[in-house]
């Protein structure tokens, strides 16, 4: 399990860490307590943190609330404030703040090792049930709710100017793969197809059946690439017996986070678009045209972008 370890005093960081690398544990040691706390945020692999009542820069209880506030819903992170009195209101407020535990300093080594076997069952049975709640099962990309609520991180970052573009796509035909093929084929379609949306990058989810998003923080124009890329990927991918083998293809929809926009808008044009890819033949790329979206879907003439190579 990797540790962050936060304490002003370079002798007891250096003393701790010892004593915790003998149990086979990682340590990553700070004296600066918002130093730390930027390490955890980019760190996915740091499961615990270990922090002294008053490390630098900030205090151990207000590093316990920005931890917790940092694992949300979404990581499993384990808290212990450590302080060298026996203050019960010390405690208390620590685990109101979001510790999960409380240690005495300097600690007992055989307590110390006991509280980490436990912050290491606790994170490993919290990241499992987050697993299950936020990952669909069949591809493992996240499943609607997890996606929304991440993506609502993204808009964020694209109101204050960041870059953002959502690629809508689905499989073209799917119900007749099910009927044909059984849907234990169609499932190891969804399985290929969620692989490869995994390996685009960004922030990728199946919205339900065989519709899935991914967000890539790109304008429109780039994401083409990326969506040119994941398109040819896909129709490469083979199924079946070398005797009844069949490819597959899909159809995306492009659209561009706009000033003011919100996640359902930006999804819904890409929606339009990817419509448009289906009414146009399949097996292709549409970026949203808002002039084009003023008429009605049949009279679309948009400067749309093509792939059916």
């Amino acid at each position: 399990m990797r540790i962050a370890l936060v304490d002003p005093s370079a002798a007891v960081r250096s003393a701790m860490t010892r004593l915790i690398m003998e149990d086979g544990h990682d340590v990553l040691a700070f004296g600066d307590g918002l130093e730390a706390l930027s390490c955890i945020a980019l760190d996915r692999e740091v499961r615990a943190i270990i922090t002294s009542t008053l490390p630098i820069n900030i205090s151990g209880i207000e590093l316990c609330a920005a931890v917790r506030k940092l694992g949300g819903l979404h990581r499993a992170l384990h808290v212990i404030l450590m302080s060298s009195t026996d203050d019960y209101y010390l405690a208390v407020k620590a685990l109101d703040n979001g510790a999960d535990d409380f240690i005495h300093k300097p600690p007992n080594p055989d307590e110390l090792r006991a509280r980490l076997r436990l912050a290491d069952r606790v994170t490993s049975m919290k990241q499992q049930l987050i697993q299950y709640a936020t990952r669909d099962a069949l591809t493992y990309l996240l499943n609607r709710r997890a996606f929304f609520d991440i993506a609502a991180e993204s808009c964020v970052e694209a109101e204050s100017g960041k870059a953002l573009s959502a690629i809508m796509f689905d499989i073209d035909h799917f119900k007749k793969i099910n009927d044909d093929y059984g849907h234990e084929a169609g499932d190891r379609v969804l399985e290929a197809v969620g692989l490869q949306t995994a390996s685009a990058g960004g922030v990728s989810g199946r919205l339900g059946g065989e519709e899935f998003c991914l967000l890539v923080n790109v304008n429109a124009e780039d994401s083409l690439e990326v969506a040119g890329e994941l398109l040819r990927s896909i129709r490469e991918l083979r199924f079946g017996q070398s005797d009844h083998e069949f490819g597959i293809t899909c159809s995306f929809g492009i659209a561009e986070w706009v000033t003011g926009d919100s996640i359902d808008r930006m999804l819904r044009r890409a929606d339009i678009a990817m419509y448009q890819a289906k009414k146009s033949g399949r097996n292709q790329i549409v970026i949203f045209d808002p002039f084009a979206c003023a008429t009605s879907h049949d009279e679309w003439r948009g400067a749309a972008r093509v792939d059916r190579r």
